[in-house]
């Protein structure tokens, strides 16, 4: 399952994906919000929003009527709509963005770029809608190396199948390191480019309140479980479990990113 193909995984709930990757979406968009400079006064796009918890952090700090947010799914564009009501939310590629030219000062995508059917093309069009001397910047897990639970999940499943490989995220995920993102945003022809780590983290009740979005489909590791026959699924969930060392006590995981910054010539 590549970027493109994940990204039909996020048509769950958006509820779910609140229990799954949104546990530790707000400490990201804070990180990802200071990297890229936003500051009051300005006007910024989400994009790939989801069900909103980037959005939900510009509009606290700039103003919902500051704030503009697209994503291809239906499903998640209106949760988003419902939560932030005075943000214009619209269900749109990040190819093909429907704004006018240099609408905005910053443009912004936290864990959407993998997922785009053309990044470089997407980067473009970020770039299209963001003011001379504004930013464009985008977030990605480290899915290869210490986002902790994907990496986890993905180990446990080729363990109990070598085949499940192909699925990992951290090999098939485009633009996940920090040279490849450089080199994304300089063909993109933005400057100042910068790409920093970041390490954010997530509690859970338990390992079954971590698990549950896995069996709900949720992400293309959520897909990979739920497609599984049951006792296959139960093998990788004990076999996950025991890699994170984790039971029926609360405990909290960390996640790095990347941040990819560049500025509009």
């Amino acid at each position: 399952m590549n970027g493109v193909e994940g990204a039909r995984t996020f048509r769950t709930p958006a509820e779910a994906y609140d229990r799954h990757i949104g546990r530790y979406s707000g400490e990201l968009a804070r990180a990802l919000i200071d990297a890229a400079g936003v500051r009051a006064g300005d006007r910024a796009l989400d994009v790939g929003c989801g069900p909103g918890p980037l959005a939900a952090e510009l509009a606290a700090l700039l103003g919902a009527e500051q704030v503009a947010a697209v994503d291809p799914s239906e499903p998640f564009t209106a949760a988003c709509r419902v939560r932030l009501p005075g943000v214009r939310v619209e269900v749109a590629a990040a190819e093909a963005l429907p704004f006018e030219d240099v609408a905005f000062d910053r443009a912004l995508a936290q864990l959407a770029l993998n997922f785009m059917s053309d990044p470089s093309a997407a980067l473009a069009e970020m770039r299209r809608v963001t003011r001379s001397g504004g930013t464009v910047a985008a977030a990605v897990w480290d899915y290869a190396g210490e986002m902790t639970l994907l990496r986890r999940f993905w180990d446990a499943a080729v363990q109990e199948d070598p085949s499940a490989a192909d699925h990992d995220e951290g090999r098939t995920m485009p633009f996940c390191s920090p040279d490849e993102l450089r080199g994304l945003w300089a063909a993109a022809g933005l400057e100042d480019v910068e790409v920093s780590a970041v390490v954010v983290g997530a509690g859970y009740e338990g390992f079954e309140d971590l698990w549950g979005p896995f069996e709900a489909g949720v992400g293309p590791a959520g897909a990979y479980a739920a497609a599984l026959p049951a006792a296959r699924r139960a093998a990788l969930k004990d076999g996950f479990r025991r890699r994170l060392g984790v039971g029926a006590e609360p405990f909290r995981l960390s996640a790095r990113a990347w941040i990819a910054t560049g500025r509009v010539a």
